[in-house]
């Protein structure tokens, strides 16, 4: 008894001894890390999309077992390690075997590597030599001691060479074959089992006769060891060595490096990208730049309405251009969104109860005003309704309508929506705002633009699939509606048509100031599309604007995108109503008389409410209504109760057009005409009576030619007008150009379309239309 516990101590000293040797050289010789594996960046379907190389430059895509064919697991114990999971690190048959080969030959035919020693020599690169051997076997052990079998085989998936910088099963795999390693063909992964034994000499892209002489060889090992069928292998054998090596994947770039630059230490960032749909808009926008000079640049991106999730990113036309300025991701970058604010100032308008969809608007000079904004077609077309503003993306109307609402509370009312604003226009806002006086990035106006398609929720865009959802409210369910079904136009019918049928994108255009930015925004039931066409360092593109240039390309990515079959359904707050002009409200209404109704829209209403045409602003009269006047029953004439006391005269409602839009309107509806004359004995109310301003040095429509012998020379005219009262100022297109008491002289040096507009002292308007040839 005593002799077996001295045997039993003897033994455990020696486990002990040996254990602390073993220890101690582990500490003497630690291991080395394992290499750094690539960053892949991949789309939502695991498709990589870009990746960033790891240690000394390799490209190795992180892989696991459960990631790879089971195929090639299967093929590569067979071929280079059956009893993997039998020995510990190092077998000894093997060694012996190889030695005696390598004896009889007189060469080095084979080294008797199992897989943990073919890891030992990628970790701790060696010279072939018996020093160099037994450093491997010894390194093998010590792996073993630290690693579990799957560890070190899941190592040897990540960092085995597969020619040049290729590193890994992975990348091997989409390099040579264009998908991921567990889609690999029989055929594939014998190649890719062998290929790592002679990477320079098997490759398949280089040296295709090769690389099949090597994979056969590796589908004979399976045949010998009877672990496949002869047909299997016949089948495989008879598959060509064929390789769509391209180089390492490039697509939607631009946000794998944003991606990669938030965070340089992930090995793998899932994206929501559908990797078809980015493929097939970068070919779209490949072939749309083609009629851009090469300076300039595209960016695209779709969003998915129901989670927020971005489906394509397009930063630019051309990643690798400099003319382009390729590497600038202008969906990152602060632009001047144009006129692509305009429908939130309409929906907030909406929800404030100052417009329902067909409000009388003015689309007029302002005369009186230090702003003075222009449409971009640089005609004014008098009285218009929201609808048509907003379809037509007329400056004036956006503008007195922000006057009403305060451009502070407009710009507010839209970061909390989730917009994010920049520059002066964000600090300070003033009416500019909503024709492009701001900065804003593509993605974050994308943002707030699906929430014309969700019930007034704006949903911020993610780019990873891990991403939380962020909603938040911009406007009522009812307005988001309205405001989609005003501008859900068909971009090939005339505006104000019926478009319902067959068209389900509601678009809106912009063009920054100087023509610097087009751009078009759309939405669906499903999608958020935002396209944008520019120079990236925002010089001029003249003649690019949005309509013609951005759109187009709109409306071709809102083909490539699948429809739904999901119903427009209509909020419960939204109804359609007759309402009239120029009062603007139900046509119901008492004071809403035959006479009064001059004009009838069909309009929607939110929460059964029209409002009255816009009060009067101190730039410009919008509204005036007489409320009540009086009329001698007998002779049909104005009076008052004042200056006729013994007469029963007759109290009417009359609603008057504002003074603003009376040149634009047919002569028997102008207030002049409307209102009776006044009675000869109630003169003194009516004030001094003037008679109406009007131009007379054309009438409407009249063609002029430039003089001399090349009709280059100035056109000298004489703007006239009589009637009215004090001074007239004059306007060309809604431009300031001169006072007179009498004729304006003025020079017409350039051929076109003008509006020529007077106002005398008194506020009273006239206009003409004329053409001038060249």
């Amino acid at each position: 008894m005593k002799r077996l516990c001295r045997l039993f101590i003897g033994v455990a000293l020696s486990v002990a001894l040996v254990a602390g040797m073993l220890g101690s050289l582990d500490r003497l010789y630690p291991m080395a890390p394992i290499p750094a594996v690539s960053t892949v960046v991949l789309a939502e379907d695991g498709t990589p999309l870009r990746a960033f190389p790891g240690a000394n430059y390799q490209w190795r895509y992180p892989i696991t077992l459960g990631q790879v064919s089971p195929t090639y697991l299967e093929l590569l114990l067979a071929y280079e390690d059956r009893w993997f999971y039998q020995h510990p690190g190092v077998n000894p048959l093997a060694l012996l075997r190889a030695s005696w080969q390598n004896l009889l030959s007189e060469r080095v035919l084979s080294g008797g590597s199992t897989l943990t020693m073919q890891v030992s020599r990628l970790l701790y690169p060696h010279a072939r030599s018996y020093s160099g051997k037994l450093s491997q076997i010894l390194r093998a052990l010590q792996l073993e001691w630290h690693y579990s079998k799957a560890e070190i085989l899941n190592i040897y998936l990540n960092i085995a060479p597969f020619g040049g910088t290729l590193s890994g099963v992975q990348a091997a795999s989409y390099y040579y074959f264009d998908k991921p390693a567990i889609q690999m063909s029989d055929a594939e992964a014998a190649l890719l089992t062998v290929l790592p034994q002679r990477p320079s000499d098997y490759r398949p892209d280089r040296h295709p006769q090769r690389a099949r002489q090597a994979r056969d060889k590796v589908l004979q090992r399976m045949q010998s060891l009877g672990l496949w069928s002869a047909q299997r292998i016949n089948d495989a054998r008879q598959e060509p060595v064929s390789t769509f090596a391209q180089g390492m994947p490039n697509v939607a770039p631009l946000l794998a490096r944003r991606l990669y630059l938030d965070c340089a230490d992930c090995r793998r960032i899932n994206t929501t990208l559908d990797y078809d749909l980015q493929i097939q808009l970068e070919r779209l926008v490949n072939q749309y730049t083609e009629s851009l000079s090469e300076e300039h640049s595209v960016a695209v991106m779709v969003m998915r309405n129901q989670d927020g999730a971005v489906r394509s990113y397009i930063g630019s036309a051309d990643f690798w251009s400099q003319k382009r300025a390729g590497q600038v991701d202008i969906i990152q970058a602060v632009r001047s969104p144009g006129s692509t604010l305009k429908p939130f100032l309409y929906g907030f308008s909406l929800d404030e109860g100052l417009i329902h969809s067909h409000s009388l608007l003015i689309d007029a000079p302002r005369f009186k005003s230090h702003y003075r904004p222009q449409n971009f077609s640089g005609f004014f077309n008098g009285p218009v309704t929201a609808s048509s503003a907003l379809q037509r993306s007329l400056n004036v109307p956006a503008v007195q309508l922000i006057e009403h609402f305060g451009a502070d509370r407009f710009v507010t009312r839209l970061q909390n929506g989730g917009l994010k604003t920049f520059g002066p226009g964000s600090a300070k806002p003033n009416t500019s705002v909503v024709l492009g006086g701001i900065g804003v990035q593509l993605e974050s106006l994308l943002g707030i633009y699906s929430a014309l398609a969700r019930n007034g929720k704006a949903i911020s865009p993610r780019f990873q699939t891990d991403s939380p959802k962020q909603e938040r409210y911009l406007m009522s369910s009812g307005a988001a509606w309205i405001i989609r079904d005003i501008l859900a136009q068909h971009p090939y019918r005339r505006i104000g048509q019926q478009t319902r049928q067959g068209w389900d994108l509601a678009w809106k255009t912009g063009t920054s100031y100087g023509y610097r930015e087009a751009w078009a925004m759309g939405v669906s039931l499903d999608w958020s599309i935002g396209v944008w066409v520019g120079r990236p360092d925002g010089s001029a593109s003249p003649g690019r604007y949005g309509r013609v240039t951005a759109a187009p390309l709109l409306f071709r990515v809102h083909a490539a995108l699948p429809r739904s079959e999901v119903e427009r359904l209509q909020p419960e707050s939204v109804s359609r109503q007759t309402i009239c002009w120029p009062a603007g409200t139900q046509h119901s209404r008492r004071e809403n008389t035959a006479p009064n109704c001059l004009k009838r829209y069909d309009a929607w209403v939110l929460n059964d409410t029209a409002p009255a045409t816009l009060p009067e602003t101190s730039e410009l009269t919008l509204h005036k209504q007489v409320n009540q006047i009086w009329l001698d029953p007998v002779s049909g004439k104005r009076a008052e109760p004042a200056c006729l006391p013994d007469h029963r005269l007759q109290p009417v409602l009359i609603t008057l057009w504002p003074e603003a839009v009376e040149p634009w309107l047919p002569l028997h509806w102008q207030n002049q005409q409307r209102l009776p004359p006044w009675d000869t004995r109630c003169q003194q109310n009516a004030g001094t009576a003037e008679s109406p301003l009007h131009i007379t040095s054309w009438p409407e429509n009249a063609l002029l030619q430039l003089p001399g012998a090349h009709r280059t020379e100035a056109l000298d005219v004489i703007l006239n007008a009589k009637g009215g009262s004090g001074h007239r100022d004059w306007y060309l297109n809604g431009g300031y150009i001169g006072r007179s008491e009498n004729g304006l002289p003025y020079q017409l040096t350039r051929a076109g379309r003008y509006q020529i507009s007077v106002v005398d002292q008194q506020g009273n308007v006239d206009r003409v239309e004329i053409r001038v040839l060249p």
